[in-house]
């Protein structure tokens, strides 16, 4: 019988015979797509909360966004886990004495807030779209089916006059106040589980929930912003099909300026989130040389000569500083604003990945180490959902689902009703 983590895992010098990468690129996935998740509504709540409404659109699109992205959260770990029937049972037994039920309560609370709020914001949009079509004469059989749906979705609350819409507006407002702090304790939760880990001296620091906050605002805003490039440029891509007379959105030189502006605005807040991830990961390193615990040598040897290039050149150098130089740069473009976001998304991987991996690279003997081979052709159910196929499942589903998800919820709402 093979033991899980033996057909990944490479073993060097002195390390204990029951010893593994029991966590692999699942693990990593999770609090990658975790973090997207509070980064995006944390981008949406600009706009909600404070009131910048140089962020109107992407702050909408966030919020879709950060929705599809929701039960995306949860599959890396039904993934992992040999058996994922067993993950509802956090949800049906709560109690606050274990992280992972805790993670439950505070998951389910963070879906009600963003699926009241996306209530909240689209509930005009419901009303409109099943009047118009409850008043044609003749529907077809699939509009039938969308008024019965976004009649079904209205839950019976049909008046839009401008005093109950302004109540709308103070709901989303509050519901946005409340959800951030939701928000940053969804993810520096799991920022909270390798933290408390008393056995592996790379995880246990008390920063670890703060700088898993910190990244992960950092990459939701980054995927937020390069996700609405790329659907604006399919959006100028069918406007230029089209000629002035049919056309039903903007001009190409409308949507051009829209996006250059939500872009420069938004890659303000990506700049400063960026500064301070950055600034405590050093700090955090800096503070264990300095302290330099009985561990530090088997983690100096990590962090300093085998993870060099993961963690200097991949996640500081080319995932921090190329981007932070691409978007300080004066005259920033779409263009570059969406290398920078791209990098930036890798540079908070590999973050995940250093950690995870990085974590679990060195024997508890404090005398080995082990070498993590990620599976890439799956020749079996535990390569496919433990390798590369697995992790590519869980990067497209959010995609998919937001898809679908905006034939009900129009990310660009005002082009839609007017």
């Amino acid at each position: 019988m093979v033991v899980h983590g033996e057909l990944w895992t490479a073993k060097e010098l002195f390390v204990l015979p029951n010893e593994f990468i029991y966590w692999s690129i699942q693990i990593v996935m999770y609090p990658f797509m975790t973090g997207l998740v509070a980064g995006a509504f944390v981008l949406s709540s600009l706009y909600h909360v404070f009131g910048f409404k140089q962020l109107k659109d992407i702050a909408r699109f966030s919020l879709v966004f950060s929705f599809a992205l929701l039960p995306v959260a949860m599959l890396p770990l039904m993934l992992h886990l040999s058996q994922p029937l067993r993950g509802s049972h956090v949800m049906m037994t709560p109690h606050f004495t274990s992280a992972i039920s805790a993670f439950g309560v505070v998951f389910l609370t963070y879906a009600c807030i963003v699926g009241s709020e996306l209530w909240f914001v689209y509930r005009e949009h419901f009303v409109e779209t099943a009047t118009a079509l409850k008043n044609k004469p003749v529907r077809s059989s699939g509009e039938n089916l969308r008024m019965k749906l976004f009649s079904l979705l209205t839950l019976g609350a049909w008046d839009i006059s401008p005093a109950a819409l302004e109540k709308d507006h103070k709901a989303v407002t509050v519901l946005s106040a409340v959800g951030i702090p939701v928000a940053c304790f969804l993810h520096g939760y799991a920022g909270f589980i390798f933290g408390s880990v008393k056995a592996n001296a790379l995880w246990m620091t008390p920063l670890m929930p703060v700088i898993f906050i910190c990244s992960a605002v950092v990459s939701g805003i980054a995927l937020c912003i390069l996700c609405y490039i790329v659907t604006m440029e399919i959006r100028k891509f069918l406007a230029g099909r089209r000629n002035a007379k049919s056309a039903d959105i903007p001009s190409i030189e409308q949507l051009k300026g829209a996006q250059a502006q939500e872009v420069r605005m938004s890659s303000r807040y990506l700049l400063i989130f960026m500064i301070l991830a950055v600034t405590l990961e050093l700090l955090d390193m800096i503070f264990r040389g300095y302290t330099a615990v009985k561990s530090w040598d088997i983690l100096r040897s990590v962090i300093y000569d085998r993870d060099f290039m993961q963690i200097f050149v991949l996640q500081f150098g080319i995932g921090n500083f190329v981007p932070f130089v691409l978007l300080l740069l004066p005259g920033l473009t779409v263009r570059r604003a969406a290398l920078a976001c791209t990098l930036v998304l890798f540079g908070v991987f590999m973050m995940r990945w250093n950690v995870v991996i990085g974590g679990q690279a060195f024997s508890l003997t404090f005398a080995g180490f082990m070498h993590y081979h990620l599976p890439i052709i799956p020749d079996s159910w535990e390569t496919f959902r433990e390798g590369l196929a697995g992790a590519l499942l869980v990067a497209v589903t959010p995609f998919v689902l937001f898809y679908f998800l905006n034939k009900i919820f129009p990310v660009f709402l005002e082009e839609e009703t007017n």
